[in-house]
């Protein structure tokens, strides 16, 4: 049992080694005629008091993938998984806001850098929350002092930007390069890079040794 911030308690129970009932498919639509393997895991149910906006909850059972999970493993576990829902976000605006993957790079070195400047600059809109006003668009809610998400504080960024000192001087006035002529296809093509893949494991030989072990 443990004392949350907005759902009042949070009473977690865990029973060890079932497994759930396994299909023909997906991952499981190609393995051998014959029964299919006991996958066996500790079963999650969370139940709170209350939900935000006086909505009655119901349990949220969840499934890992391992067994002997001890009181610390479930609590966790199950606060983890209510971090998804800011993971999720952060990913969303990363993509569609920052631009994280907009541009075509061709290097593995350059997307790595690429994915630091967009973590940098989610960093500066963090740090900025506290200096932004809200400016929240008609159909928003107001949002608490000092909870702005990155994407209100975006919009107060420009006006941040102007009054905070500048250690870089003023970029000198140039003119673009005249590029690639009009019609004229790339020549030069990407070089290919291994993304790690691994034949298909064969199953039955895997449940196989396992048995015989």
């Amino acid at each position: 049992m443990s004392d949350t911030t907005h759902y009042g308690k949070a009473v977690a129970t865990a029973w060890d080694r079932l497994h759930p009932l396994l299909v023909r498919h997906s991952a499981w639509a190609d393995h051998p005629e014959g029964d299919l393997p006991v996958i066996e895991g500790t079963v999650i149910r969370l139940q709170v008091d209350h939900l935000r906006g006086d909505r009655s909850p119901r349990p949220v059972w969840l499934w890992w993938s391992a067994t002997a999970a001890t009181a610390n493993d479930v609590d966790r576990l199950w606060q983890a998984f209510l971090r998804r829902f800011d993971l999720e976000h952060t990913f969303r605006m990363f993509k569609q806001t920052l631009g994280w993957t907009a541009p075509k790079l061709r290097e593995p070195a350059a997307a790595d850098r690429w994915t630091w400047l967009v973590i940098a600059a989610h960093t500066q809109l963090r740090l900025a929350r506290p200096l932004a006003e809200d400016l929240r668009n008609p159909w928003e809610r107001p949002a608490r002092q000092g909870r702005l998400t990155p994407a209100r504080v975006r919009r107060e960024f420009r006006r941040l930007h102007g009054k905070t000192p500048q250690p870089a001087s003023a970029p000198k006035p140039s003119t673009a390069g005249p590029g690639r002529p009009i019609g004229i296809k790339n020549k030069h093509r990407a070089r290919e890079h291994p993304v790690g893949k691994q034949d298909k494991p064969n199953l039955a030989e895997a449940i196989a040794s396992s048995r015989a072990a």
